[in-house]
């Protein structure tokens, strides 16, 4: 009889599981009302006076070794069930990954940095933090013009010379400062102005401006390498050139694309006309390239720049410039598939 309790505690000691419902039956089997122990005690009676003392001591061994066991296995699980708790069921198919897609900000100007990378243009940057220097001053921007203006202008209370720069051909003066020519460069960036926000201006928006300076650069060049860029981007291939006014080139030009009359949306972005001004462009002063400690006798060359919020409103068909800075998902998620 002492053999069979032997038997069961070394079943006992050998039992484990990793399922709360099997040890329920591993305690009901042993410490149940109906259990095994229960059987063993009630046989006490009929065990022989000489052997009841090794009998009781093999029961109490068994009840021991089974209490043991049922408690250390039910710890255990209950820690894997709190960690499961914590962190899910790990065999289970993960939550879909919600992917996002890059801005129309940054759509138009990978499209822009692309298509002049293949002409042999880097990009440049610089701080959108700017002293009146590089972003007036060497400019050639006379100290009382308009578009130093506090209307215009965001300056640090503080410290008048310093402001948040108004273009990013601040970026071309940092450049021309610090690079021999040949320099062919563009430079896209945040800007700001003290403007109304509306829906078709704001009071920060995104320029790119490009800048070419070498020996015997024209004004040929600088249509030619337009040419290029809008046949590119647009898949137009017909411009026009009209005389304008920037105090950093000379002569100066807006540039126009022709953008056709197909559709009624056609007519309303070009007023009827079929042409869309997408760019001031010029010949780089020559006193601007003296600021800049370069040769303006020996050296010439033009620049360009361009809106890149206004080239995204007018490839994506947007309407109001202010959806492009309200974070606003539905918006955003229309450029999902857009690379």
């Amino acid at each position: 009889m002492i053999d069979r309790i032997q038997n069961s505690i070394d079943e006992a000691n050998s039992f484990t599981t990793d399922s709360l419902s099997e040890l329920e039956a591993f305690r009901i089997k042993f410490l149940g009302k109906k259990g095994l122990l229960n059987d063993l005690f009630a046989d006490f009676k009929s065990v022989p006076n000489e052997q009841k003392k090794a009998y009781g001591q093999a029961i109490n061994t068994l009840k021991s070794t089974a209490q043991e066991k049922v408690n250390s296995l039910k710890a255990a699980l209950d820690v894997t069930s709190a960690q499961k708790s914590n962190i899910g069921d790990l065999t289970r198919p993960g939550d879909p990954i919600h992917v996002g897609g890059r801005h129309p900000i940054s759509l138009v100007k990978n499209q822009i940095i692309d298509i002049f990378s293949r002409i042999g243009f880097n990009v440049s940057e610089g701080p959108e933090i700017e002293d009146d220097w590089h972003n007036f001053t060497a400019l050639n921007l006379p100290e009382h013009h308009p578009a130093r203006d506090m209307q215009d202008t965001f300056f640090v209370q503080t410290n008048p010379d310093i402001l948040l720069r108004t273009h990013t051909s601040s970026v071309q003066v940092r450049y021309m400062e610090n690079n021999k020519p040949p320099i062919r460069t563009i430079s896209p960036g945040r800007v700001y102005r003290n403007e109304a926000i509306s829906a078709r201006s704001h009071c920060f928006f995104h320029q790119v401006e490009g800048l070419y300076i070498d020996k015997n650069v024209s004004f040929a060049d600088l249509k030619q390498t337009l040419q290029y860029f809008t046949t590119e981007l647009f898949g137009k291939s017909k411009i026009r050139l009209r005389p304008s006014y920037f105090p950093f080139t000379e002569p100066s030009a807006e540039v126009d694309v022709y953008w056709g009359l197909e559709t009624e949306t056609d007519y309303k972005m070009t007023k009827g006309t079929g042409w869309l001004e997408i760019m001031g462009c010029g010949m780089v002063d020559p006193n601007v390239l003296e600021n800049c400690g370069i040769d303006s006798k020996e050296y010439s060359g033009f620049a360009f720049g361009m809106g890149i919020d206004r080239i995204a409103l007018l490839l994506h068909q947007i309407n109001d410039i202010r959806l492009l800075s309200e974070n606003d998902i539905r918006f955003l998620e229309q450029f999902k598939n857009s690379f």
